[in-house]
């Protein structure tokens, strides 16, 4: 991968990690695509790194006044009960699941499930289960409404999310909206969520980038994040404005879409499922 490539899935992370359609299952097509190959889930994890320094961002006082009632209450400085208080517990709990089936599935999620036919079948299953949670669901609760049993379960749909193709966002949303909450509320909660998980993996993967040789320079890596970053930052406030009104069906439309096409690449032989550009392949031989 060279810096032009970095430059374009940076931008690509960006636009895509935090509305349902899945960032990995884009870089994973767009890398492709340009002939650089998987980019691969290292990648992908580091540049989440910048992508989540924008929620910490967007989201700074939410995050350091529930951090901080979080800890008062542990010695009773703040009551148990608080909202803010409860709200980091049920982080907690909810990143749970994709700790560990992170660790139980590391090989598979770097191997296996990076098939582009598992992208494809991905992209278009789980963007029609969030067209039915959008028609379906009573768009009532709040946050304030959220217990233990409903964290697990954002935990659970968020774990699927390592399975490129399925959206982090994409997966949490669709619960919350299954579970009866408003649009808002599901997007606000899977945000603060994605943070210790994303951050975890993408550090981890830093670390063990930076001890071992790797396919991306670290320096076309920092560009990618950087530019990641930037562009997230905006695109979390369009979001979060437009899914006040708006409703998830374009995005349902688009995920369906961009499914069929892969898999048309695929059947051609246009795209072959585990090695890049069939016709970028000939060429170099």
């Amino acid at each position: 991968m060279g810096l032009f490539e970095a430059i374009v899935l940076g931008l690509i992370q960006g636009l895509t990690e935090f509305l349902p359609i899945s960032s990995s299952a884009h870089l994973r097509i767009a890398s492709e695509l340009m002939g650089a190959g998987d980019a691969g889930a290292a990648f992908t994890a580091i540049t989440q790194i910048g992508t989540e320094a924008a929620v910490i961002v967007f989201f700074w006082r939410d995050i350091v006044r529930i951090i901080g009632r979080w800890f008062r209450s542990l010695w009773g400085a703040v009551p148990r009960r608080d909202p803010d208080a409860l709200m980091g517990w049920w982080i907690i709990l909810g990143t749970i699941p994709i700790v560990v089936l992170g660790l139980l599935f590391q090989d598979q999620i770097e191997t296996t499930f990076r098939s582009l036919w598992i992208v494809a079948a991905m992209l278009i299953l789980f963007g029609l289960l969030l067209g039915l949670a959008d028609r379906l669901g009573r768009r009532a609760l709040t946050l304030d409404r959220l217990g233990w049993k409903h964290a697990v379960l954002f935990g659970l749909a968020q774990a699927l999310a390592l399975v490129p193709g399925v959206s982090r966002s994409g997966g949490t949303i669709t619960a919350g909206l299954l579970m009866g909450y408003k649009r808002e509320a599901a997007a606000r909660y899977s945000f603060l969520l994605a943070i210790p998980a994303v951050l975890g993996s993408g550090f981890y993967q830093l670390a063990k980038a930076l001890r071992e040789p790797a396919t991306t320079p670290m320096g076309y890596t920092a560009v990618a994040t950087v530019i990641a970053f930037v562009v997230a930052l905006v695109v979390i406030g369009v979001f979060m404005r437009y899914i006040s009104k708006g409703s998830f069906m374009p995005f349902v439309v688009y995920r369906v879409l961009l499914g069929i096409v892969i898999i048309v690449l695929l059947a051609t032989g246009v795209l072959t499922a585990d090695g890049g550009v069939a016709v970028a392949q000939g060429v170099a031989q």
